[in-house]
């Protein structure tokens, strides 16, 4: 259900979630609605927790993530700075781990496609959820999210669960997060492997966009940047790279800030249903929601945007760090991906920069958009099968 469709079935989502929520008790409890606004992800008032530090946050119930289509994983837990970090661990328990970071608005529901594929190539694969993504904790404070702060975060996850010689999978806000960590500690990492992201580095002192005018304001006014994608993606780029349809990048990624931030209607599944070339089943779609059965839970994807603007100053050590990776570095691009980081330039960025992408079968994937591991999950993961067993640590 394409982004253009969202508004003439609102309602028709709102009656099936309503029912889920009382079948499965998927509102954290017992509670009238929050009142809110936050449209069909918004039902009822779940239980506010406070960590020993003062934080409060929202625990996702477990009913919200029963019987999600292609997703038969069991969640396992880690707790950091009393908060508990969600995530998927399967395979071989001794083989050295594939570890796959998502972005914003996703969890770890993107990569259903690809873990079957990875572990069948017998490796350990391990998707972690970004704290107030997916199964893990949510603060329920925006102040509380900060770019820095999912850095140090998953620095302790890698360290919690002792991982070593790992591979590195990462997309969208998870390459901003992993390719910082990768640069700083080189030697955690036998491989990495990029797709629609990067590592900007931003002169400190300046502001890449506006920051959000009233982030609590809950606005009803606004439409989605992405809403004039129809239904069957039109060709953003020809085979070259060159982009075909004109545009503000930029502008539209200021209006997404904005969006996100205080729109009523923002809910993930939309996203990601506008974001992908090939149509996402109804039901697969609202997988995406299941995290968020009401807005309290919605704080991490709403500022996740917003952290754009902590970027200055603050990349430079370890983009410098990543320039000097000679171990093997692999880019797997959307080809039709319509976001900043579809770019080719950015893939290219990455390419020669960096010493270890040298001679490695780097690709745009025909038929694929921002989320590729929805468009072209199998393909993605068998490349990376492929590329592993070509570098042998």
């Amino acid at each position: 259900m394409r982004a253009v469709d969202f508004y003439k079935v609102t309602f028709i989502a709102t009656a099936i979630l309503v029912l889920c929520v009382a079948t499965l008790g998927c509102g954290g409890g017992e509670g009238e609605a929050d009142g809110n606004g936050a449209g069909s992800v918004n039902y009822l008032e779940p239980e506010v927790m406070t960590t020993a530090e003062g934080v409060q946050f929202v625990r996702t119930p477990d009913a919200c993530f029963e019987d999600l289509p292609g997703f038969p994983y069991e969640a396992k837990y880690v707790e950091i700075d009393g908060l508990r970090q969600g995530y998927i661990d399967e395979g071989i328990a001794d083989a050295d781990p594939i570890l796959l970071l998502h972005g914003q608005p996703t969890w770890s529901y993107l990569f259903r496609k690809m873990i079957p594929v990875l572990v069948d190539g017998g490796h350990r694969v391990i998707a972690m959820d970004h704290i107030g993504m997916g199964m893990s904790d949510k603060p329920i404070d925006i102040e509380y999210y900060s770019y820095l702060g999912h850095v140090d975060r998953l620095e302790k996850f890698i360290e919690a669960l002792d991982l070593e010689h790992i591979t590195l999978y990462c997309h969208d806000w998870g390459s901003l997060i992993g390719l910082y960590v990768a640069g700083k500690h080189p030697e955690w990492f036998d491989r990495i492997v990029v797709s629609d992201g990067n590592l900007p580095v931003i002169p400190a002192g300046t502001q890449p966009f506006p920051p959000v005018e009233n982030p609590h304001e809950l606005r009803n006014d606004l439409v989605a940047p992405y809403a004039f994608i129809p239904s069957q993606q039109p060709l953003f780029f020809d085979p070259e790279g060159n982009r075909l349809i004109p545009g503000n990048v930029g502008g539209y990624f200021a209006e997404w800030m904005v969006y996100a931030m205080t729109a009523a209607s923002f809910h993930p599944a939309e996203v990601v249903e506008a974001l992908t070339y090939f149509d996402v089943p109804f039901e697969e779609e609202y997988a995406y929601d299941a995290p968020f059965p009401s807005r309290i839970y919605m704080a991490g994807p709403r500022v996740f945007p917003s952290l754009v603007n902590d970027l200055p100053g603050v990349t430079e050590e370890a983009w410098i760090g990543l320039t000097k990776y000679r171990k093997p570095f692999l880019t797997i691009w959307a080809s039709n991906d319509p976001g900043i980081n579809g770019q080719k330039a950015i893939q290219d960025g990455l390419i020669n920069n960096i010493p270890g992408a040298a001679g490695q079968p780097h690709v745009r994937l025909p038929e694929a958009s921002h989320f590729l591991q929805e468009d072209q999950g199998v393909e993605v993961a068998r490349r990376i099968v492929e590329f592993i067993a070509a570098s042998p640590r």
